[in-house]
C-alpha cells in the first residue's frame, strides 16, 4: 500500500479500528498479517482502504450496542465473563415497554456517567429492543447515532429496575425530562455489553 493510504479494520462484533500505512501487504492479506501478532483474544476479521479523511469513530453515522443478561437461577460458569447474572425473575413485557420511551432524540443527561466529556448529552435512538432469547438470556439493544459514557449500561440498569418492578415503564418518559441521575437505574457491569454493529452511511 502507499504511503498515507488508510486502512478499515473490523474486529468481532462491530468493532472498528482505521490506521495509515505504508505496508505492501496485498489488502486480503491483512488480516492475516495482524492476526498472527495479536493476542488470541484479539481477531481481526476483514481490512479494506478508505478515503484520507475517514476516522473509524467520528465517521460513523449509527451503532448498535447490546447487553446480555442471564436471567436466570444460576450463573454460568463458562459464560461468567461475559454476561451479567441477575437471578431475580424479570418481567421482560415491562422492559419492552419502558425500552420504546427511549426511541427518539431526547437529552439523555440521566443516563450518563459523571466522567462523560462531551459537550451535549442530546442523542438519539432509532431502535431500542428487549427480548428474551433460549437458556434465560435477555438481549437489551440499543442503536443511535451515538452514546454518552456509559449511558447503555444505565439505560439497561434502568430496564432491570423496570423488570423488577421498582420503575414503572411509563415513568421512564419523566426520567428523561428531568434529566437527574440519582432516579435511573444502577449502571450494570461491563462485562454483558457488546458493540454489535457499526454504520457508515
Amino acid at each position: 500500500m502507499l504511503l498515507g493510504e488508510q486502512m478499515l479494520v473490523y474486529m468481532r462484533y462491530g468493532q472498528v479500528a482505521n490506521f495509515k500505512t505504508n505496508m505492501n501487504i496485498p489488502i486480503d492479506k491483512i488480516s492475516i498479517a495482524l492476526n498472527s501478532n495479536l493476542k488470541k483474544s484479539i481477531r481481526i476479521i476483514k481490512a479494506e482502504e478508505v478515503e484520507e479523511r475517514f476516522h473509524s469513530r467520528l465517521s460513523c453515522k449509527r451503532k448498535t450496542y447490546r447487553y446480555i443478561i442471564n436471567n436466570s437461577e444460576y450463573s454460568s460458569a463458562i459464560y461468567r465473563t461475559l454476561e451479567t447474572h441477575i437471578p431475580q425473575r424479570l418481567d421482560v413485557e415491562k422492559m419492552k415497554i419502558a425500552a420504546k420511551f427511549f426511541e427518539g432524540e431526547h437529552d439523555f443527561k440521566a443516563f450518563k456517567s459523571s466522567g462523560t466529556s462531551s459537550k451535549s448529552s442530546i442523542r438519539t435512538i432509532y431502535k431500542a429492543d428487549v427480548r428474551e432469547i433460549a437458556n434465560n438470556r435477555i438481549y437489551i439493544e440499543l442503536t443511535g447515532n451515538g452514546f454518552l459514557y456509559n449511558m447503555v449500561r444505565i439505560i439497561s440498569g434502568t430496564l432491570v429496575e423496570v423488570g423488577m418492578n421498582k420503575i414503572q415503564p411509563e415513568d421512564i418518559k419523566d426520567i428523561i425530562e428531568k434529566k437527574d441521575r440519582s432516579l435511573a437505574g444502577k449502571t450494570l457491569p461491563p462485562h454483558g455489553l457488546y458493540l454489535v454493529s457499526v454504520e457508515y452511511q
